[in-house]
This record gives C-alpha cells, sequence and structure tokens, in this order.
C-alpha cells in the first residue's frame, strides 16, 4: 500500500490534495489537528494520512467533478470506508438464511456439540435466553451442520436478531435534524464529527451545528476548532428558545447536527431540561449513543430513562476498548430499537462503522472487530 501525508489549512482542502493525487479509490488511515508554529505564529493545520492500495497495472483514478444532485443514501460512504477497512459488505443482506453445502458432510456435528455452542455464546456475554434461541434454531438445521460451516449457521442466526437502519435524507426540502443524547463521557461530540465530516467533505452537503454543551469544560472550544477547520457553520444555543431562531439561519441547509449535554439517566430533572431544548424544533432523528464497556444493568437502565428523549435509533460507541459485544444483542432484543452506527476509536472521520447485523454478529462470536 502506497502511504502519504497531506497537510491543508481545512479538511476540505487536505481531502482535496488527497483526491488529486490518490483519486477516488484513497483510503484515510487518519486525521490530526496539528499546531503550525512558522513565521512566528501558531496556527492550526489540519493532516490526513492516506493510504491507496498498489498494483502494477493500476492507473489512478482522475477526481471526479462532484455531482450537482445532492447524496440521497447518507450511509454509503460511511459503508464503503467500512468496507475497506473491516473487509465488511456494504450490500445488507436480506432474509439470511444459513448456507448449506451440497456435497458430503463427513465432519457432521450431533446434538449434543450444538448444545455446546449454548456455553460458548453465555461465554461472549449473551444472555441464556437469546442462547438458547440460537442453539434452538440451529437444532432445526442439524443434518446441515458440520464443523465447517457451523459458525457460518451461528453468525447467521443472531444477525437475524439485531435490528439495523440506514440513515437517509430526503433532498430539495427542509434540513433534517439529527440530535445525539447520552450519558456524559460516551463520545457524542466525536461521533457528531465523524458524521459532519463524512457527509460535508465526502458527500458534499451542506452541514450546521449547533450545541447546547455549554456545561462540559472544553467542549465547545472541540467543536469550535473542528468547525473552523472543516468550515462547517457552529452555534452554540444557551437557552431553548435559541434553537429556533438558529435552525432560521440554518433553514438552506441540508442536515443539522445538535450536540446535547451528557447527563446521568438518573437525574430527570436534567433530562428534563435537554427536552426542552429538542422540543423548540422538530427534530427528525434523535440516537442514544451508549458506552459498549459499560455493565448490561447499566445500559439497559441508560436506554430506559432516556425514552424521555424519544430516540429512535443507537449507536454503540468505544468497541475498541470493550473485551465482549454480547450486550449489543442483550439490549436490541429487549428494547427493539434499531442501531444505527458503531464508533471504534478517536479517529475522524474512519473511526464509524455503518451498522451491518452481520458484522455485529460476527463482532459478538469473535469477540473482536475484525
Amino acid at each position: 500500500m502506497q502511504i502519504k501525508k497531506f497537510k491543508a489549512k481545512t479538511l476540505k482542502e487536505a481531502i482535496a490534495k488527497m483526491k488529486n493525487e490518490y483519486g477516488n479509490e484513497a483510503i484515510v488511515l487518519s486525521t490530526k489537528v496539528l499546531d503550525d508554529f512558522s513565521n512566528g505564529i501558531e496556527k492550526k493545520i489540519f493532516e490526513i494520512t492516506a493510504g491507496l492500495d498498489s498494483d502494477e497495472n493500476f492507473e489512478l483514478e482522475k477526481p471526479k467533478t462532484p455531482a450537482n444532485n445532492k447524496a440521497k443514501d447518507f450511509q454509503t460512504e460511511i459503508k464503503k470506508m467500512t468496507e475497506k477497512i473491516y473487509g465488511v459488505s456494504s450490500k445488507k443482506k436480506k432474509n439470511i438464511k444459513p448456507k448449506t453445502n451440497n456435497k458430503l458432510n463427513t465432519n457432521k456435528i450431533d446434538t449434543s456439540e450444538i448444545k455446546k455452542i449454548k456455553n460458548q455464546l453465555i461465554d461472549k456475554d449473551v444472555n441464556e435466553n437469546i442462547a438458547d434461541a440460537v442453539v434452538n434454531k440451529l437444532m432445526q438445521y442439524t443434518p446441515l451442520l458440520d464443523k465447517y460451516n457451523k459458525s457460518e449457521f451461528i453468525i447467521s442466526t443472531l444477525a437475524s436478531m439485531i435490528p439495523t437502519s440506514d440513515f437517509k435524507i430526503n433532498t430539495g426540502g427542509k434540513p433534517k435534524i439529527i440530535s445525539l443524547v447520552g450519558p456524559t463521557g460516551v463520545g457524542k461530540t466525536t461521533c457528531i464529527a465523524k458524521l459532519a465530516v463524512i457527509s460535508k467533505i465526502l458527500h458534499n452537503l451542506n452541514i450546521g451545528l449547533i450545541s447546547i454543551d455549554t456545561y462540559r469544560l472544553g467542549a465547545l472550544d472541540q467543536l469550535k476548532i473542528f468547525s473552523e477547520i472543516s468550515n462547517i457553520d457552529f452555534l452554540v444555543a444557551y437557552e431553548p428558545t435559541d434553537i429556533k431562531k438558529f435552525m432560521k439561519k440554518f433553514n438552506n441547509k441540508d442536515i443539522v447536527f445538535i450536540d446535547t449535554v451528557g447527563r446521568s439517566q438518573n437525574n430527570t430533572k436534567l433530562l428534563n431540561s435537554i427536552n426542552d431544548f429538542l422540543t423548540k424544533v422538530k427534530v427528525d432523528e434523535t440516537y442514544l449513543v451508549l458506552n459498549s464497556t459499560a455493565d448490561y444493568k447499566i445500559m439497559k437502565d441508560v436506554a430506559k430513562k432516556f425514552k424521555l428523549l424519544n430516540y429512535n435509533g443507537l449507536i454503540f460507541s468505544k468497541l475498541d476498548e470493550a473485551i465482549s459485544y454480547g450486550n449489543i444483542i442483550n439490549l436490541v432484543t429487549e428494547i427493539k430499537t434499531p442501531i444505527k452506527y458503531l464508533t471504534n476509536g478517536q479517529v475522524i472521520p474512519d473511526d464509524i462503522i455503518a451498522a451491518d447485523s452481520e458484522f455485529i454478529a460476527k463482532m459478538i462470536l469473535r469477540g473482536k472487530i475484525n
């Protein structure tokens, strides 16, 4: 793989340099904000580390002129990026069915071995009821199971239990408003930055950012620096009435992201204060961000009490810090809310994964992201 660093005053300029030299097949490996002290003046610059698969017969693809029409499917670019980094198919799998092998099976698995799968799943923190459901399903396919396809059957069965959904925008109308909510320290602000970069730089969408997190030290500085570098309009709402005024200013945007303050699920009063802001406008989608390393009882309690904010999608963060992923399926099967995204680090924009049921099932079974 060819690897090169590209530096510029803004993220947009750095992306343009990368595409000009490497074309649209380039993979963003990392991004950094650096301090530049040239000419005795401190400035911020953006550095992208990009990679390109080497091939003797490969010709660099010239950057295509951005299409005038807006992207209809916001999820597409994240799926492409996910496929390049993790080998995940960008096509959704519908009506997942176990794969069969027409050749004669000489390594068949008997009923007693299938029952051992229950303990394997419980070791991955999958709860007993779900483990039993998987085993009962596999029992129906006993004649087809062998030691070679066993994992595929388990993954297909787990995947069928995991709800996911894409995020789409309707162009030509009012801006779509997306808010992220969740407890303190789960990574809401970083997640919004990733989604904003993908939608603006890679999809050429017009993005606005609003923060109501005026309590956490450094939160506004973090988004302010990010918005300046990426050339995204950013406003701070100190009062609920500010939100409505800001949306008039952002009326020409395609997407407006609202970053909320992290609050304990046990403080209903403070959760209601967030709701006071969000109810001033029609929020189209609200995502609850959950730390994948959290204890299941805490995760469940957060999901229950944050329902006050009417979330309709989930983002599981900090996958890179977790040692097992069974709690993901435990929670979504109970609260019946689809997963939108997964995040696995601080790098903007590539440490985000479009939710895919089979990918999540593999992650749960294998206990690792890739």
